[in-house]
C-alpha cells in the first residue's frame, strides 16, 4: 500500500532564467489544481509564491518557496526557485532534494545564461527533467529556434511533443504528438478537438521523428516500429517516462501560463513521466564512525528515518521552520530525532505542510514526503536528520563562494547586539551569505553572491529587524594564496608564573589548486599525543580566516603535520592552537603569498549595430572574449570572463553604448590571481588605511 502512496508522490521544482516565467507557470498550477482561487501576478506583487515583501517590490523570485497541491490522484510538492544568479544557492539546495524538475524556457529568449547554469546543476545531481517552452504568445517567440538552442547549448537531446497551433499574439493551442489531437484554449476553457488538416502532415513527420528515438529506449516500441504495428499513446507515455528517468531525452511542451495556455498538459506531464521518489531509488550516505563505509536507505518507511535539511526560515509567528526531504522512515510530530553533524538530539513539537505563505498542521511526515519542522535548536541548512539508533550521513550541499563584501554598522553602539542576533538569524536561513567582525578596524563585514543578494540582506534587516545600518560601498571578496611550499619548525613557550605553556610542531604548507583548505595528519608513534591534533587543525583554519599577506581569507593550502613534541605538564590543547597558528604565519611568508581576484562568466546579448564598442570595452576592464553567436536574427550572444572588480557600474555603461538594447549577466567563474601592478597598488591602499587608524 505505502508504495502506491509514494508512487503518486511528486517533489518538484520550477527553474529557469529570471523572467521566464517561473512563478507565472506556479501560481497557474496552483489555479488549475484548486489551491488557490484566483491568480497572482508577479509584476502587480500578487503572486502566491512571492510572499516575501522583497519579492514584491521587485517582481522577482527570491526565496524559494514550497508548497504542497494536487493533480487528479497525484500529490504534488512544488518549489519554485529564484532565476537571479544572487540567490543561486537557492536553486542547488532545492535540486539537491527534488526528484525532478521543469525547466521553463522564454519562447523568445531561448536559452539565457541562468538557463545554462540551472541546466549544469541538475546535471550534477542527475535530476529528470521535462521543459516548458513558455510565452509562445510573444512577439518573436519561436519554439523550434528555443529546442536547436537547447540542443546546441546543453545537450538536451530535447524532443518535441507539442506542436503551437497558430504564433505569436494569435498562438492559440497546441498538438498534442502523443494522443495526435489538438487542443485549442479560450480564456479558461480548454478544447480538445481533431488535428487542423494543414497541420496534419507535420505532426505525422514530428511524431515518427519522436518515436524513432524512443524506440532506443523501449523494445516493445522498437518491435512495433520496426514491424509496423499499432503504436498506441501507452506505448508513447512509457517509453517516454523510462527515457526521462534514465535521463535520455528533454520531453518538450509549449504554452502561454500568463493565458493559461498549456498548463494543465504541462501538469498530465509531470504525472505521466517525471519519477516518484520510488523511481529515484535508495539513497546513499556515510557511516558515522568510518567516512568510507556507504550506508544505503530504500525510500520506504519500514527503514530507519533519514531526511535532509535543505531549507531554513525564521517566521514571525511560529519561530524556526526548518524544510526537510524525508528519505526514509517516518516520523510522527511530538517525537525526537538524531542530528549527527551537530552530535544532537531534536525535539520536533510539529510538522507543517506548507502551502507558501500559510501552513496545515499533520500529525506524520513519511519517506518521499516535503514539509517543515518547528522545534529544532540545532539544525542548519545541509544537516542530516536521523535515527539516533541508527545513525548516517547525507553529502552535504556545495555553496559556491563570496565575491561581494559590505561594511555595516548599527546606527548606535546600543544597537550591536541587535545587529548580531539579525545577523545570525539571516546566516542560518542563507548559507551562502557570510558575516564576520575585523576585530583590527572593529567593522561589521557581510558578504555575498552579489550586489542584489546584499541589498536584499539590508533590505531585511531594516525591514524585518528594524535595524537601520549603516552601509559602505560593496567591495570586492579578494582571497589569498600560496605559490610555492613552506616549512616551519615551531616551538611555542611561555612562563607566567604556575602552569606555562608548551607546544612543538613541524608542518609544511603547500599549495593546492582547486582543492580547498585541506589538514592531514602524519604523526606516528604519539610524538603529539591525539587529543591534540584537532586543537591544530583549529589553529590552521582560524589561521585561513585572515591572511598574514593582506588580510584577505586564504584558500586552496594543504597544512602537513609532520612531527613535533609535547611537555607533560605545560602542553594543552589551547598551546598547540596558538602554536600552529605561528608557524604558519612564518611559513607563508617564506611561501611566496598572492592576492587573487574573483573572476566572473559574462554573457552579452546585443543587436549587432553595438557588437565592436561592446567587445572594446570589455577588453579595457580586462575581460576575455570566449566566444560569439548568432543569437537570433540581428542579435549576437557574446560570451567570456571578466573580473569582479572592474564591474561596477557596468550596467549603465552598457544601457548607454546600446542605447538600452543589450542585456548582460554574470556569474562566479574562479579566483585568479591578481596582476602585479594592481596587487601592490592595493597592499599601498591597505597599508594607508592602516596608517590613518592608528
Amino acid at each position: 500500500m505505502e508504495q502506491l502512496v509514494m508512487q503518486k508522490i511528486r517533489n518538484i521544482g520550477i527553474v529557469a532564467h529570471i523572467d521566464a516565467g517561473k512563478t507565472t507557470t506556479t501560481e497557474r498550477i496552483l489555479f488549475f489544481t484548486g489551491l488557490i482561487h484566483r491568480t497572482g501576478e508577479v509584476h502587480d506583487g500578487q503572486a502566491v509564491m512571492d510572499f516575501m515583501k522583497q519579492e514584491q517590490e521587485r517582481g522577482i523570485t527570491i526565496s524559494s518557496a514550497a508548497i504542497t497541491t494536487r493533480w487528479k490522484d497525484y500529490q504534488v510538492n512544488i518549489i519554485d526557485t529564484p532565476g537571479h544568479i544572487d540567490f543561486t544557492v537557492e536553486v542547488e539546495r532545492s535540486l539537491r532534494v527534488l526528484d525532478g524538475i521543469v525547466m521553463v524556457f522564454c519562447a523568445v529568449g531561448g536559452v539565457e545564461p541562468q538557463s545554462e547554469t540551472v541546466w549544469h546543476q541538475a546535471d550534477r545531481y542527475k535530476v529528470p527533467r521535462i521543459a516548458f517552452i513558455n510565452k509562445m504568445d510573444r512577439q518573436g517567440g519561436d519554439l523550434f529556434q528555443t529546442v536547436a538552442m537547447m540542443n546546441d547549448m546543453l545537450g538536451a537531446n530535447a524532443l518535441v511533443y507539442q506542436l503551437p497551433i497558430g504564433s505569436e499574439e494569435n498562438f492559440r493551442g497546441v498538438v498534442d504528438l502523443v494522443n495526435m489531437q489538438a487542443v485549442t484554449y479560450r480564456e479558461m476553457a480548454m478544447e480538445i478537438g481533431a488535428i487542423p488538416d494543414d497541420m496534419l502532415d507535420k505532426a505525422r513527420e514530428f511524431r515518427a521523428a519522436m518515436i524513432e528515438r524512443l524506440a532506443d529506449f523501449d523494445l516493445e516500441l522498437m518491435d512495433k516500429f520496426l514491424n509496423d504495428g499499432e503504436i498506441r499513446a501507452e506505448d508513447i507515455q512509457r517509453a517516454t517516462r523510462h527515457a526521462v528517468l534514465t535521463l535520455g531525452i528533454t520531453p518538450v511542451f509549449c504554452g502561454s501560463a500568463f493565458k493559461n495556455k498549456g498548463v494543465r498538459l504541462l501538469l498530465d506531464a509531470v504525472a505521466d513521466y517525471l519519477p516518484s521518489p520510488i523511481d529515484r531509488g535508495i539513497v546513499i550516505g556515510s557511516d558515522l564512525h568510518d567516512p568510507e563505509k556507504v550506508i544505503s536507505r530504500k525510500p520506504s518507511t519500514k527503514e530507519p528515518f533519514t531526511a535532509l535539511a535543505f531549507k531554513i526560515i525564521n517566521d514571525a509567528y511560529v519561530g524556526q521552520q526548518t524544510f526537510i526531504r524525508v528519505y526514509s522512515g517516518e516520523l510522527p510530530a511530538g517525537s525526537y530525532i538524531y542530528n549527527p553533524v551537530k552530535d544532537k538530539r531534536e525535539r520536533i513539537g510539529r510538522i507543517l505542510r506548507i502551502h507558501a505563505d500559510s501552513r496545515e498542521d499533520i500529525e506524520t511526515i513519511s519517506a518521499g514526503d516535503i514539509a517543515a519542522l518547528i522545534g529544532t535548536k540545532f539544525t542548519t541548512t545541509g544537516d542530516t536528520l536521523c535515527s539516533e539508533t541508527e545513525p548516517m550521513f547525507l553529502e552535504n550541499i556545495h555553496y559556491p563562494e563570496t565575491v561581494i563584501d559590505l561594511k555595516i554598522e548599527p546606527p548606535s553602539p546600543k544597537e550591536r547586539d541587535k545587529l548580531t542576533a539579525a545577523l545570525f538569524k539571516l546566516s542560518l536561513e542563507d548559507p551562502s551569505f557570510k558575516v564576520h567582525f575585523d576585530d583590527e578596524t572593529e567593522e561589521t563585514v557581510i558578504s555575498g553572491m552579489g550586489e542584489l543578494h546584499l541589498e536584499i540582506i539590508v533590505d531585511r534587516l531594516k525591514t524585518e529587524h528594524h535595524v537601520n545600518v549603516q552601509v559602505g560601498k560593496p567591495a570586492v571578496a579578494f582571497r589569498e594564496a600560496i605559490t610555492q611550499e613552506a616549512d616551519s619548525n615551531y616551538k611555542f613557550k611561555k612562563q607566567t608564573g604556575g602552569k606555562g605553556q608548551f607546544a612543538h610542531i613541524v608542518m609544511r604548507l603547500e599549495p593546492n589548486p582547486a582543492q580547498g583548505l585541506e589538514f592531514i595528519n602524519h604523526i606516528k608513534g604519539g610524538n603529539i599525543p591525539k587529543e591534540f591534533i584537532p586543537a591544530i587543525q583549529k589553529g590552521f583554519l582560524a589561521s585561513m580566516e585572515k591572511g598574514p599577506y593582506a588580510g584577505y581569507p586564504m584558500m586552496d593550502v594543504k597544512f602537513v603535520l609532520l612531527d613535533g613534541s609535547f611537555h607533560a605538564v605545560d602542553s594543552s590543547e589551547q598551546a598547540f592552537k596558538t602554536c600552529a597558528q605561528l608557524a604558519i604565519k612564518e611559513a607563508i611568508r617564506k611561501a611566496a603569498p598572492h592576492i587573487l581576484e574573483p573572476i566572473m562568466k559574462i554573457e552579452v546579448n546585443t543587436p549587432d549595430e553595438y557588437m565592436g564598442e561592446i567587445i572594446g570595452d570589455i577588453n579595457r576592464r580586462r575581460g576575455h572574449i570566449d566566444s560569439m553567436r548568432r543569437f537570433r536574427k540581428g542579435s549576437q550572444k557574446i560570451s567570456g570572463s571578466i573580473p569582479l572588480k572592474e564591474m561596477f557600474g557596468y550596467a549603465s555603461v552598457l544601457r548607454t553604448v546600446s542605447s538600452g538594447r543589450a542585456s548582460h549577466s554574470i556569474e562566479f567563474l574562479h579566483y585568479a590571481p591578481l596582476p602585479k601592478s594592481i596587487e601592490e597598488k592595493l597592499l599601498a591602499e591597505l597599508r594607508e588605511k592602516k596608517a590613518e587608524k592608528k
